[in-house]
């Protein structure tokens, strides 16, 4: 139990009910040469981005993940019902959508968004930020999207 100088890690298990967290890895192994163990710390990763991103609307952080977690938020992304139920329910309704720019940028954004999440209480997985620090994500600037 957390107490007050510990408080409480943010489980992305919570955000998304058994069933799909297993189907979303599920995906993720036939789609991908993942095993289980690596599809679950890549949904893991998938959520806690995604719930922040959903946290953080309107602050114009222009959060991005890297390559590696984006495989599985757009595993996430094409279970179009799963998805939009997720959004639906943690958003108040509104949808978080995707919005990628063309070009890929390198200002050091995979990294403020892995901190970010950090900050905002979810554990990190921080190998899988750090293979693409250099590698950002192209998430439109100015954008309320992930």
């Amino acid at each position: 139990m957390a107490t007050a100088a510990e408080p409480r890690v943010r489980d992305p298990r919570d955000y998304v009910d058994p069933e799909v967290w297993a189907r979303e890895v599920q995906l993720l192994m036939r789609d991908y040469p993942f095993d289980e163990v690596m599809a679950t710390r890549l949904f893991h990763a998938a959520v806690s981005y995604l719930i922040t991103a959903i946290d953080k609307w309107g602050q114009g952080l222009e959060m991005c993940c890297g390559r590696t977690v984006d495989i599985a938020v757009h595993t996430f992304i094409l279970d179009t019902r799963n998805y939009r139920e997720f959004c639906h329910r943690h958003f108040d309704g509104r949808f978080l959508e995707h919005i990628p720019e063309i070009d890929f940028k390198y200002d050091g954004s995979v990294e403020r968004t892995a901190q970010i999440i950090a900050d905002n209480g979810f554990e990190v997985d921080w190998k899988l930020w750090e293979a693409d620090y250099g590698k950002c994500g192209p998430c439109r600037p100015g954008e309320n999207c992930h």
